[in-house]
């Protein structure tokens, strides 16, 4: 058995060696051939009616004969007409419309860089009368960049414009930090929501380092500036500062939570447990179940629909440091799920 793993362990360093290779090379390329004409920042919008619109056009031009499809568009553009006419005469009424923001989180929240911008573009435009919704994938992570990101969702909802989080995926720890902001949550009926605790995890080598003969000495002027070290010997003191520093962050959480969603029973979801959906919508912690791609086919029959994205292009080492992390990280789950499947099998 100790064979097969480091067997695999080899092959699974080739294999993310040669992968991160090629990437590299890859990434240099398409780096150098955009690097003039692509702007380092950059604010797109995109209209999802068009899109749907035109997914619909083809799968019609392929079902309908000739002459229905040139009828068809024949009457969509007499429609349009009429109601160009209405607006400029002033009779006809301003339709909804629904910005659609898209958060996929990270331990360091880093897509927060990009919300606060695409936050302030939408709010220059909307109306107590719009809507925003925030298709949102997050498992947690840092508390004070989630912290951060919340409040951009909350710069929103202080303005008195509808905030609509979606969870399709995941909005655990700081994703339900920031998903509670949010007038409405809508979740797919699987999505894993909840987690609201805090956790902390400290390595210690000390006892690795004693072994080896190496001694690092630690000084600090502050009782607290440090309360757990990861070379020095912990003491029962330093481990309760930390703990009290923890239920302090989860007091914060549960009174986020308590504010924005009253009807929550807050004592008894703050466990740091999740649930799917289902169980999510009896807690009161989500408010509907279905998905982002339902919500806004529906809305569209009735509703302007707006996806803003806004674009940060990184340095180059940085983009690298991140698509190895991302490597890294994906590699590492496959290699435990396949541990876990072996184990079991």
């Amino acid at each position: 058995m100790t064979d097969i793993v480091i067997q695999y362990g080899l092959f699974l360093a080739k294999a993310v060696t040669v992968v991160v290779l090629a990437w590299v090379i890859i990434a240099m390329v398409v780096s150098m051939s955009h690097r003039r004409s692509r702007p380092p920042e950059r604010l797109e919008v995109k209209s999802l009616n068009e899109k749907y619109e035109e997914m619909s056009d083809i799968l019609k031009e392929a079902m309908f004969s000739k002459k229905q499809f040139k009828r068809m568009l024949k009457e969509r553009k007499a429609r349009r007409q009429a109601e160009e006419k209405k607006k400029q005469a002033g009779e006809a009424q301003p339709r909804k419309r629904i910005f659609v923001l898209d958060f996929r989180g990270d331990m360091r929240a880093t897509a927060v860089s990009s919300l606060r911008e695409e936050v302030t573009a939408v709010l220059t435009m909307a109306t107590p009368t719009d809507e925003v919704l925030v298709r949102l994938e997050n498992s947690g992570g840092l508390v004070h960049e989630h912290g951060l990101a919340a409040s951009q969702l909350q710069r929103i909802r202080s303005r008195q414009i509808p905030l609509t989080v979606d969870v399709d995926k995941v909005a655990a720890s700081g994703g339900y930090m920031m998903a509670c902001v949010g007038n409405r949550i809508i979740a797919a009926p699987f999505a894993i929501v909840g987690s609201i605790g805090v956790l902390a995890q400290f390595p210690n080598f000390r006892a690795w380092l004693d072994r080896h003969g190496v001694y690092i000495e630690e000084l600090k002027a502050g009782e607290h500036k440090q309360s757990l070290s990861m070379f020095g010997t912990n003491t029962d003191e330093e481990r309760t500062k930390v703990k009290a520093q923890l239920e302090d962050v989860h007091a914060l959480f549960k009174t986020l939570v308590a504010q924005n969603r009253p009807s929550v029973d807050v004592a008894g979801v703050a466990t740091g447990e999740y649930w799917y959906g289902v169980r999510a919508l009896n807690l009161n912690l989500v408010d509907d179940l279905t998905t982002s791609d339902d919500y806004l086919l529906a809305a569209s029959q009735n509703t302007e629909l707006y996806q803003v994205t806004y674009s940060i292009r990184k340095p180059f080492a940085e983009r690298m440091a991140s698509l190895v992390d991302a490597t890294s990280e994906r590699l590492f789950y496959s290699w435990c799920r396949r541990a876990e499947e072996s184990r079991w099998a």
